[in-house]
């Protein structure tokens, strides 16, 4: 799975039919409204400084009663407050926190998104017919700890890095690539949205872009972009994410898909047995070419 510009059919395939299966994705402009505003400018490296491009939120209105009433997301929800974001301070994991993670698996593996995914490994010879056995494996992928930072304990996950986000030694921003997350940080105002990251008019998006580029300061640092999926469920983040980690044995994988309107280009890093990051880059919306 090397990079390559043109898009992978195979994957393109089974990512569009996790697309149409999506049907816990929240529709823009009803579920919830976003203030796109001005495009972000430059962040030199290793500043934590950014023009302020966005004086609003990113997020002008969300359906709180959906999140609370999907069970994926109220468990997911239920997730983001189990970590410790600093790099380098070892996790303490309660058996509560075990609990919720085993029922948020148990959730998303209820949804025909994850129903999908499942079948496709199952094909490719990369997971276990049983679904205990494939939640084992989705545990690993995604729950178990390591070690982020060397000089400290196990300190990280797949889960909290994607999700989550995670800060290094206090100055960089690493991770934090989910919109749930984003939106309720920004709504405690722990983000500040800066504005969002586009190359040319190819790449700029509208305020029903189901993925973004972003620059955002969060805990007193800055991100100088980070792309996000937006809207979408989080069993299509984990299914998604979860075939690409299976389908690859290289350290990164990089490839191109057309998912709907989008070309991205979806990223996955591991860390032995388990995501180190993901995320998604924005390649062009509403471009019927590649």
């Amino acid at each position: 799975m090397a990079r390559s510009q043109q898009a992978n059919k195979e994957l393109t395939e089974v990512l569009n039919q996790l697309w149409i299966l999506d049907t816990n994705r929240l529709k823009p402009g009803t579920d919830y409204t976003i203030s796109l505003q001005g495009k972000a400018g430059y962040v030199a490296q290793g500043s934590n400084y950014a023009r302020d491009q966005a004086r609003a939120p990113l997020f002008t209105y969300v359906n709180e009663d959906k999140l609370k009433s999907i069970k994926t997301y109220a468990h997911f929800i239920s997730l983001l407050d189990n970590y410790e974001t600093s790099t380098g301070v070892s996790e303490t994991v309660t058996s509560q926190e075990l609990e919720e993670n085993k029922l948020f698996i148990d959730s998303i593996m209820e949804t025909d998104v994850m129903k999908c995914a499942h079948k496709y490994l199952v094909r490719k010879g990369q997971a276990a017919a049983d679904p205990a056995q494939f939640k084992r494996q989705l545990y690993d992928i995604w729950f178990r700890l390591y070690r982020r930072d060397r000089s400290g304990g196990e300190d990280s996950c797949g889960f909290e890095h994607v999700f989550v986000g995670e800060t290094k030694f206090g100055q960089e921003i690493m991770g934090l690539h989910n919109w749930v997350q984003f939106y309720l940080q920004e709504k405690h105002s722990h983000v500040d949205y800066k504005g969002y990251k586009a190359r040319d008019n190819k790449d700029t998006p509208d305020h029903d872009d189901h993925v973004l580029n972003l620059q955002f300061s969060w805990k007193g640092l800055v991100k100088p972009v980070g792309g996000s999926f937006i809207g979408v469920s989080p069993e299509f983040e984990v299914a998604l994410f979860t075939i690409i980690f299976l389908m690859s044995s290289e350290k990164t994988t990089s490839v191109v898909v057309k998912v709907d309107e989008y070309v991205l280009e979806l990223v996955v890093c591991r860390h032995g047995r388990s995501i180190g990051t993901s995320y998604p880059k924005l390649l062009s919306s509403n471009n019927r070419d590649l």
